[in-house]
């Protein structure tokens, strides 16, 4: 579970600032950081389904993201896969 200080620490890093939450790296990285969270969850309770609707939801919402961020500058988007240590 993420906790304040985990929450703080991924704004400042992606963000800049500790008050630039709405930016899309940042909801990139915190979506990044509860799916991870949710996968360990799954290893543990594999026949939860609730919660990997929400799970699935999140990829989704993520890849939005992350198809947005590189439509509008591809090295960013290159900068934050490398960061973040996702596949694409």
């Amino acid at each position: 579970m993420l906790t304040k200080e985990m929450k703080a620490q991924i704004i400042a890093e992606f963000g800049g600032t500790e008050t630039n939450t709405g930016s899309s790296e940042v909801q990139i990285a915190l979506l990044t950081a509860r799916i991870r969270d949710l996968q360990d969850h799954f290893k543990k309770f594999p026949k939860d389904h609730a919660s990997r609707r929400g799970l699935l939801k999140m990829v989704g919402a993520r890849r939005r993201l992350l198809k947005y961020v590189r439509n509008e500058d591809v090295n960013r988007y290159r900068e934050l896969i490398q960061k973040l240590e996702l596949r694409k």
